[in-house]
């Protein structure tokens, strides 16, 4: 019996301390379950949260581009407005040489329907460079040295054929075009239209030409007239008096005719100007 009994005691003192640490692990299982679904819950939520900012950082991005192509597209539409509207030609070269812009005065100027795409070359083909400031001596060479060199080319003025065969005097000034960083972009074509202001310039040489020698027919013709008086006024003879004053006479229409024909140019000009 005492045996027994002391079994029994042991049976119950192991199954207490087996009933314990049963417990325990339960305790310990159902703490570490929380924690792990604690632990799981908290990165989905994160990864919400980060799916939310960059879609509002995608929307606040694609309005900024918004804004900013209706803002260039803006700046473009007023450029091509100004470019459209100069009296004077305006073109772009690209870093390959050919033209990728140009605006109407150009056109009309160059005597072209499109210069979209052409060359240096094929426009100047038929120029002669009359002064040049630099020293390229055609077109051509001074668009290559400001795409190659990154920098102007200076002015020059040129005699130009157009296609339909009119002659004009052009002033031309060759730029490049350089990015914000200092990159070419290509070079920029200024021309001005020269033809009617060369054209007076011409004229009014040749005037001061003609007056140097209307002086000296106008001396010339005093001087004969002069004589033949001299001559008159000691003749006792009709008749040579008669020959005289013809010779007066015909001296007299010869420069009235002269006198007449140099008043008649600058008449002849205000009527064709009129016109």
């Amino acid at each position: 019996m005492v045996g027994l009994s002391v079994i029994c005691g042991f049976a119950f003192l192991f199954g207490l301390i087996f009933i314990k640490r049963m417990r325990k692990n339960l305790t310990e299982e159902s703490s570490w379950d929380g924690s792990s679904a604690s632990v799981e819950s908290l990165p989905l939520h994160t990864y919400h949260a980060v799916i939310q900012q960059l879609k509002q950082q995608k929307h606040e991005l694609q309005s900024s581009q918004l804004v900013e192509r209706k803002r260039a597209k803006s700046s473009e539409n007023i450029s091509a407005a100004v470019l459209s509207n100069l009296s004077s030609g305006v073109m772009f070269f690209a870093p390959n040489g050919l033209i990728r812009q140009a605006n109407a005065a150009a056109k009309h100027i160059l005597g072209f329907a499109s210069l979209v795409g052409m060359s240096a070359p094929e426009i100047f083909r038929q120029a002669t460079v009359a002064t040049p400031s630099t020293p390229s001596r055609t077109v051509t060479e001074a668009v290559q040295a400001s795409l190659r060199e990154n920098a102007a080319s200076g002015r020059m003025e040129l005699e130009y054929v157009t296609p339909s065969g009119e002659k004009r005097f052009l002033e031309l000034t060759i730029t490049a075009v350089s990015s914000s960083s200092g990159d070419g972009l290509g070079a920029a074509c200024l021309i001005n239209d020269k033809t009617e202001v060369t054209l007076i310039h011409q004229q009014q040489q040749l005037r001061g030409e003609m007056s140097s020698e209307m002086a000296l027919a106008l001396r010339t013709s005093l001087t004969t007239i002069s004589g033949y008086a001299q001559q008159l006024a000691a003749s006792r003879d009709p008749d040579l008096a008669r020959q005289i004053a013809a010779d007066i006479a015909s001296e007299a229409a010869q420069l009235n005719h002269t006198i007449g024909g140099f008043l008649a140019g600058p008449r002849s000009e205000k009527a064709a100007a009129g016109a």
